[in-house]
């Protein structure tokens, strides 16, 4: 509506003023101060609605011209962008993403699902376990959780329709396992963590492999005792033969040979993230071509795809470099880290406070947003408790799983409700609720058991 639209107009005026506002003033605040102010800024101009990426940079501009000098702010300005894009390493970020696109595109998730199918499907709950599998197998060649989510629901939607089961089941259920695309590596969700802290992109993706088959199994059993509670929720399919299931595994066999020499090559040190990329980038167009299901059509929609995502993230990424150096200018993630390091309480309430944060931002803004806004403070933090770093991005990456389900954001959800069109928004967000306890579980044996997260590095 135009009155919205107007209402959110005021509030961008009137943010952006508070930080012009200062420019005006006959006196100068300290760095402290105009640092808070501009994380406040940061926060309402979020809220009015403007794009992540454009008020990271605005206020990150600001502030250097505020703190320095104009000429300084126009510098950076000029300059941040190229040299940040132009880094080697971040094209790991485009070449994973069009290795997922590229996947979806020859047609890989159809053969999991139906694969995973022939398998499980005739147990309580089957298909949805087969969608959870599903998931967690496209995830091996998909960093996305969206696209993991959208690219299984055009299989496993009509199939459980066809079988009767409950709305709440099978769309909670897809979203649900979406999110384990940036659990399970290549995962957008490690690159971004990685890119934003400095870790080893490698030592990330590992990390990430036996947390993503516990969560998946957790979901399994999720479904499982769902099921067993109220049977009406998933009628049971009916149970194929071994010559089936057996044949059936050949359709599994592009994902498995891509997995392990993208992950292989990773783990043994053959070549770099980025060359990881490249071969996986490669090796999903070959797959493609070979089985006749990548058409010229469908291979420009995966560039186009890849080129929108990849531009978007680029954004956000330019911003928080840009921000980040307004930020190191005021000393505030110093000092927030100084005062939290020194609070005379065991460290576990102060890990326990920060997902608890992480759960709430989640529920409000996009989860890239939410990892490269926040890790310039919390990751000085995490580091001084003594937490291992590559552990906490595991249990960073669930958290950004939470928020991909949550409402009122809560991406993946929206994701399948514009696939199924017919089932209210409410119905999607209740069938997601025992799936989040799952998640809450995860994070729970994360952290009594951290090796979980590290035992393959």
């Amino acid at each position: 509506p135009l009155s919205n639209k107007f209402s959110l107009a005021i509030y961008g005026i009137l943010a952006i003023a508070l930080i012009i506002l200062p420019l005006w003033f006959p006196w100068k605040f300290s760095p402290a101060i105009v640092g808070y102010i501009g994380v406040t800024v940061l926060f309402v101009l979020l809220f009015s609605g403007m794009s992540i990426g454009l008020v990271m940079i605005l206020v990150g501009f600001l502030g250097m011209a505020y703190l320095v000098n104009m000429t300084s702010g126009l510098s950076f300005l000029g300059t941040v962008p190229y040299v940040t894009i132009a880094n080697y390493s971040l094209a790991v970020l485009p070449l994973f993403i069009l290795m997922g696109e590229l996947a979806f595109a020859s047609g890989l998730s159809d053969e999991l699902y139906f694969m995973v199918n022939k398998w499980i499907g005739h147990w309580p709950g089957g298909l949805a376990m087969a969608t959870v599998g599903g998931c967690a197998l496209f995830g091996a060649v998909c960093g996305s959780s969206t696209a993991t989510a959208a690219t299984l629901a055009t299989v496993a939607l009509p199939e459980m329709r066809r079988y009767n089961y409950r709305p709440i089941l099978a769309t909670g259920a897809l979203a649900s396992a979406g999110t384990l695309g940036i659990l399970i590596p290549p995962s957008n969700g490690f690159i971004i963590y990685a890119l934003t802290t400095n870790l080893s992109i490698g030592k990330l993706f590992i990390s990430g492999i036996v947390p993503g088959i516990i969560l998946s199994i957790l979901f399994m059993c999720t479904i499982y005792i769902w099921v067993k509670c109220d049977k009406e929720l998933a009628p049971r399919a009916p149970s194929s033969s071994w010559k089936d299931r057996l044949l059936s595994l050949r359709g599994s066999w592009g994902v498995i040979l891509l997995f392990g020499v993208v992950m292989g090559g990773l783990y043994l040190g053959v070549f770099s993230p980025t060359e990881a990329a490249g071969i996986g980038a490669f090796g999903a167009f070959a797959f493609g071509l070979i089985r006749r299901r990548l058409t010229f059509h469908r291979f420009i929609e995966g560039l186009l795809a890849t080129m929108k995502i990849t531009g978007m993230i680029f954004l956000i990424i330019i911003g928080t470099m840009i921000f980040g150096y307004f930020l190191a200018l005021t000393n505030v993630p110093a000092n927030v880290s100084t005062f939290v390091g020194n609070l005379d309480v065991n460290r576990i309430y102060i890990l326990l406070g920060i997902l608890v944060l992480y759960a709430i931002l989640g529920c409000l803004m996009d989860i890239i947003a939410m990892v490269l806004l926040t890790m310039p403070f919390v990751f000085p933090i995490i580091t001084a408790l003594g937490y291992d770093p590559i552990w906490f991005g595991v249990v960073m990456v669930v958290m950004m799983e939470m928020g991909l389900v949550t409402p009122p954001v809560g991406l993946n959800v929206y994701v399948i409700s514009g696939m199924a069109k017919d089932v209210p928004m409410y119905t999607i967000f209740k069938g997601i609720v025992p799936f989040l306890l799952a998640l809450i579980v995860m994070i729970a044996i994360l952290i009594v058991f951290p090796d979980i997260a590290l035992v393959l590095i």
